[in-house]
């Protein structure tokens, strides 16, 4: 029986996690089991999603099997995005230095703001009223 060669990274943005798994193939996309332009709608997401590989100029050398989770769309992307990455250099240890220079490996720690108690939000405060 052939060994099933991937290689997987974990990608992270907001609270949404990404699993990528990159196998050799032609190119296809499957995320959370649909198609890569059904599940990724805008241009900005795809090729937020897409720019890991063509940084590395690997397009048509992986298959992407993608499983998200949490947080919306756009941060998805962005996780499958790092992922990749993480995948990539998992494939090629060479490529780190390529990846690292596009900021393609670090972590975007950018989270919302809690809410505080006595307030109407993280920062905004309730109307001051003087009377």
């Amino acid at each position: 029986m052939a060994d099933l060669i991937q290689y997987y990274g974990t990608g992270r943005r907001k609270s949404a996690i990404a699993r990528v798994f990159l196998r050799p193939g032609k190119g296809e996309w499957k995320v959370n089991g649909k198609g890569f332009e059904e599940y990724f709608v805008t241009e900005q997401q795809r090729a937020a999603a897409k720019r890991t590989l063509v940084v590395a100029n690997l397009e048509a050398e992986f298959d992407v099997l993608t499983t998200v989770s949490s947080g919306g769309v756009t941060a998805q992307a962005d996780a499958v995005k790092m992922g990749i990455a993480r995948a990539l250099i998992e494939f090629n240890p060479e490529l780190r230095k390529t990846l690292k220079a596009e900021g393609l490996l670090t972590r975007d720690a950018r989270v919302k703001e809690r809410k505080k108690y006595g307030q109407k939000g993280a920062r905004a405060r309730f109307q001051f009223s003087k009377r």
